[in-house]
This record gives structure tokens, sequence and C-alpha cells, in this order.
């Protein structure tokens, strides 16, 4: 059994099991990208997190693609001031499809 599996909490509805993983690098540099634009920043952030070398963590940030800008995030607020609820909404840019008529046949192409 693995470390990460003997933690055990005692319930009203008896023993329960308790799983807990380790953040991966690759979750640590996904919050970093979250945070802030700059990579210098994102790899001090992610290193802090995982306890790894600053260096370590920017050889794997500068292999991972950057996170797509084209995405239109909106925060609402709903409820009461009290108790306000939290709505993200993404809106991702569509490809552009071409009408079939539109397009170039092949013996056009070649």
């Amino acid at each position: 059994m693995s470390k990460n599996n003997n933690n055990t909490w005692n319930t009203k509805y008896g023993t329960r099991r308790v799983r807990e993983e380790m953040p991966t690098l690759a979750e640590a540099i996904t919050a970093a990208q979250g945070l802030t634009d700059d990579l210098d920043e994102q790899a001090d952030f992610a290193a802090a997190l995982m306890g790894l070398p600053r260096d370590q963590v920017r050889a794997e940030l500068a292999k991972l693609a950057p996170p797509r800008r084209d995405a239109v995030k909106s925060v609402v607020f709903t409820g009461s001031a009290s108790a306000p609820r939290t709505i993200v909404v993404e809106r991702k840019i569509s490809r552009r499809i071409i009408p079939a008529a539109n397009r170039p046949t092949r013996s056009a192409i070649g």
C-alpha cells in the first residue's frame, strides 16, 4: 500500500479511507499559467508549489504549448449579497467552415 492510501477518517457513517494524490508538475504549471502570463513568474510559482528547482520547471514549461488566448471569459456574480455565487462563462471562437460549393476541387488544385 502506498503512502497516499494510509489515511482514514472516522465519520458518523463509519471508517472511511481517504486517498490523497500529490499534484503533478503539469497541474502546477497549469495553475501558474492561470495566474500570470509571464514565463519567469510561472516557473517560480510552479517550482514553489512542487518544491522543485526553478530550472527543471522552466525546461518543462518550455516543452508545453502556450494556452489559447482566443477564449473570452466572463465572470458574473449572482445571488444575494450575503451569499453570492460565481459563474464563469467561456466562449471559444469557432472555426470557420467553408461551404462545399466554395471549396476548390482536387482537379483544380493539381
